[in-house]
């Protein structure tokens, strides 16, 4: 699998590296700003990219705006973003096209390397992978807003861990309860968000991740 990795920490960057190659992944670019990882989308087909937030010159969003555009050419383009911030406009625009292969995790919340590994993957088979704090902000902004205020707290915990990438039966083994009572859930919170109801994990998270989107 082909990675291009963007991080301008050098000890970040060749740790991340030793890693990824560790796990029989190719890094086809590993670079440290803005202006290199533009031309570097331009140059290379990567099964995935692996972008943090902040790159220079400027420090402030360049990864993201980077991966928005890279998207924009290549719709679908598997992009892990990684960082220490949420960035939550761009975080959300991210999201909102609906193709997939998205993830975003914070640099201080990975704890191993298969948590890391697996992240790369599910996000390169065209999944989700989102840090709960993440989605938790993400969720924060509609809290107030319907139909999303109508949501239960059971199905906003729910929604949160679809959201996450999570399949029924992980929901329903975190939360205690059977997977038919998760199918409820799910449905109800499908039919409070007017989405169609889809047997695609990944799709259904991405409509949910979608429709959130659409009140920023």
């Amino acid at each position: 699998m082909r990675v291009l990795l963007a991080e301008d920490l050098f000890l970040l960057r060749d740790g991340l590296v030793r890693m990824l190659e560790a796990y029989d992944f190719e890094v086809v670019a590993a670079v440290e700003s803005g202006p290199e990882l533009t031309r570097a989308f331009a140059e290379l087909t990567p099964d995935v990219a692996i972008c943090d937030v902040r790159l220079p010159p400027s420090h402030t969003d360049e990864g993201l705006q980077c991966a928005l555009a890279a998207r924009k050419v290549r719709p679908g383009l598997p992009v892990l973003i990684l960082s220490q911030h949420v960035e939550q406009l761009y975080a959300r625009e991210l999201l909102a096209d609906g193709n997939g292969g998205i993830g975003y995790l914070l640099k201080d919340r990975v704890f191993d390397a298969e948590q890391f590994i697996d992240a790369v993957r599910r996000v390169a088979a065209g999944g989700t992978a989102m840090d709960p704090q993440v989605i938790q902000q993400l969720l924060s902004r509609r809290q107030s807003d319907r139909p999303l205020g109508g949501l239960t707290p059971r199905e906003l915990e729910v929604l949160e861990l679809m959201a996450q990438g999570r399949s029924n039966a992980a929901i329903a083994g975190q939360l205690f309860v059977t997977e038919r009572a998760i199918a409820k859930h799910t449905s109800n919170i499908f039919a409070k968000l007017d989405l169609t109801v889809s047997d695609d994990d990944n799709r259904r998270v991405l409509a949910v991740l979608a429709y959130l989107d659409q009140g920023r």
